[in-house]
């Protein structure tokens, strides 16, 4: 994903939190001074398999047994923090989050290309339903409005396996916010599609947090069930290994086919307890080297992090880890990081981890939404069918005046690197779907029959090695003539955008209001009766107009 247009800003920011976390006394525990010469430790705690008591099969069928037929958790958030207000007035103490701007409206005269990685990262909307759902909006800079759009299904054609990784697809109609001459366009692919049993084998290493702050509303049992769900559903030919971070890295579990060690697996697993302060650095490290060591260039290798973002970072610098995971990232280990809990939480290092491990960052609120990551879209979540992924447009001086891309405010990618290969950008996996939407204005006279605007995706296949571009372009005779002339899916995707453009306090979205939202969510969601989420989202929007409402 994209590394280098924000890295030092970042790492300044990952150098500060480093000395906050150092005196952190609550949650994780203060951490003992630490020798500049002190080197990683590597120990493994790991018992070989071969190696197990026949009395330790015994306890583990009946862990294993206790588990397959208790009764599922309770769908729902895990206990929160009651609501306590800290000094700062923020809900919940220590959240760390970033603001990356709003875009503005460009010239075309001064600027027709717009770039961007892609991403398919939907933290930022879990995080805003956390929020709500504890009674408080959400902070306007954990808002990030790509993943509050790409959270939700976008109906798209796939392509067909040999037209390549995406299909691609635009619609336009006249905005709502605007006058006759703005209109909003949908730019969108959809990555084709794997059946579960297509899928190739995986080398997972789990890296779970097991500091003293994922004790906090139960997030180690939260992290404990939706691993559990994992690897239920992997395949006898996978493999799992784990390793845990608190004061320090342990490998507790060496790679393990999931056939002949599942029981094992599942054990690790329920065995873990949280205590001691954060060494992320550590386990992260660890559980890449555990990862390397296994590398099978014939299967999908990926670390999957488990934690609350709360870490010290390391001991040689806050570069040094970034630098190290890309390194093992242009290797073909890729990183999924998922957050759990709030208060005590780090948004913006469990993004930055993720964008630089060539992977995507979720945020588990319930058990329902890890059964989405890890269950229902599990080939999405652990396959790639596309590295680097870049999408450019390029709009028409003489038909378009100005343009607004909504959102991807921290993914932007310089115009001239949009064919410079060695720029890293996104990771799709199969059947995602990534949508940008843009806010343009036409020129009075402008022609409707040519071009307005050409979007191009450009993308390295990981199997052959190969880059490949694609391109399509609309004109504005080919917009819809009114915004509800347009698919559902096109005006949900407007709907959510606007929402989100509200709670981030976005300057373009200064004359709009939660109620304008609520209402038009509500008429949009009749033409989606079957989907949950959208059903969700309009039960949030009614909790946020309300709470809007109370705060006036």
């Amino acid at each position: 994903m994209y590394r280098k247009t924000r890295f030092t800003q970042i790492a300044c920011l990952i150098a500060a939190f480093i000395v906050f976390s150092t005196t952190l006394l609550t949650g994780c525990g203060a951490p003992a001074p630490i020798q500049a010469t002190r080197e990683i430790v590597v120990e493994s705690t790991a018992v070989p398999l071969e190696m197990v008591a026949v009395t330790r099969e015994v306890e583990v069928e009946a862990v294993y047994q206790a588990r397959s037929t208790a009764p599922p958790p309770n769908d729902g958030p895990y206990p929160s923090t009651g609501g306590l207000v800290p000094p700062n007035d923020e809900p919940y103490a220590d959240t760390f989050y970033e603001h990356y701007g709003v875009n503005p409206f460009i010239d075309t005269e001064d600027d027709h290309l717009s770039t961007f990685a892609v991403d398919v990262d939907t933290a930022s909307y879990t995080i805003m339903r956390r929020y709500l759902r504890d009674g408080y909006l959400p902070p306007k800079d954990s808002v990030r409005v790509e993943e509050y759009v790409n959270f939700f299904e976008q109906d798209y054609e796939p392509p067909a396996r040999r037209d390549g990784a995406f299909a691609m697809h635009l619609e336009g109609a006249p905005s709502r916010y605007g006058n006759e001459r703005h209109y909003l366009v949908r730019v969108g692919i959809k990555g084709y599609e794997i059946p579960p049993e297509a899928r190739k084998d995986v080398n997972l290493t789990f890296v779970i947090d097991v500091s003293g702050s994922m004790s906090m509303e139960n997030r180690l049992a939260l992290v404990k069930d939706a691993l559990w769900m994992l690897v239920e559903e992997l395949r006898p030919t996978d493999r799992v290994g784990i390793v845990i971070y608190g004061s320090q890295g342990r490998v507790i579990l060496e790679p393990t086919f999931v056939g002949d060690g599942k029981r094992h697996i599942l054990r690790a697993i329920d065995g873990l307890v949280a205590g001691g302060s954060t060494y992320a650095e550590e386990g992260l490290i660890l559980g890449y080297r555990i990862a390397a060591e296994a590398f099978d260039p014939q299967v999908t290798n990926r670390v999957i992090l488990c934690s609350d973002g709360v870490a010290n970072v390391g001991h040689t610098g806050p570069n040094s880890i970034l630098e190290q995971i890309r390194d093992y990232a242009d290797r073909g280990i890729y990183l999924t990081t998922v957050g759990f809990g709030m208060g005590n939480y780090n948004d913006v290092l469990m993004e930055q981890l993720a964008n630089n491990g060539d992977g995507f960052y979720a945020y588990v609120d319930t058990l329902k939404e890890a059964e989405r990551v890890f269950v229902k879209d599990l080939t999405s979540t652990l396959q790639v069918i596309a590295r680097d992924a870049k999408i450019q447009v390029d709009f028409n001086p003489a038909v378009v005046q100005s343009y607004r891309l909504i959102g991807y405010e921290n993914r932007d990618v310089a115009d001239e690197d949009f064919r410079n290969d060695d720029v890293d950008a996104g990771e799709v996996g199969p059947g995602h779907s990534v949508t940008a939407l843009y806010e343009i204005k036409f020129h009075a006279e402008a022609s409707r029959r040519e071009p307005a605007l050409t979007a191009r995706v450009r993308y390295e296949d990981p199997d052959l090695g190969e880059v490949i571009e694609i391109a399509r372009s609309i004109a504005w005779e080919n917009f819809a003539p009114s915004f509800k002339a347009t698919s559902a899916r096109f005006q949900w995707a407007a709907v959510v955008a606007e929402y989100a453009e509200i709670l981030r306090e976005s300057y373009w979205a200064r004359e709009s209001g939660l109620e304008d939202v609520l209402w038009e969510a509500r008429r949009v969601a009749e033409y989606l009766p079957h989907d949950e989420d959208v059903a969700e989202f309009v039960r949030l929007a009614e909790q946020a107009n309300g709470i809007g409402l109370v705060n006036r």
